[in-house]
């Protein structure tokens, strides 16, 4: 079954290359260039997991966790970030994140974070 990913980030580039290198493990992926588009994708729903970038212009990705667990409290989320902090990792996991990841994404645990994800989907549906 393949592992569907909304990859949620403000800078195209790294969403681009992210996006490909995580497509050539099997995964399909729907990109978001903005919390308010990841958003509107989340109400399509039928995502295992979905990574979203901490820092972003506007809503950040704890407003963005914060948002998607109030729609969909079951929704995976792991959130991606160059700028980490044990204070914003605790804050994260206290709003219902699975997962932090430091950027640059070790590709491996990435892909094995999401594999745990999509488990607990399917357990939890």
């Amino acid at each position: 079954m393949t592992e569907k990913i909304l990859l949620v980030d403000d800078e195209k580039d790294f969403l681009d290359v992210m996006s490909e290198r995580i497509e050539a493990r099997g995964m399909e992926v729907t990109k978001a260039d903005s919390a308010m588009k990841a958003l509107e994708e989340v109400e399509a729903g039928g995502f295992d997991a979905i990574i979203v970038d901490l820092m972003m212009p506007g809503m950040d990705g704890l407003q963005t966790l914060k948002a998607i667990k109030e729609k969909n409290p079951d929704l995976q989320v792991i959130l991606l970030t160059g700028h980490a902090t044990v204070e914003k990792g605790i804050e994260a996991m206290k709003l219902g994140a699975m997962d932090f990841v430091e950027k640059p994404a070790d590709l491996d645990k990435l892909t094995a974070i999401i594999k745990k994800a999509q488990a607990r989907k399917m357990v939890l549906i």
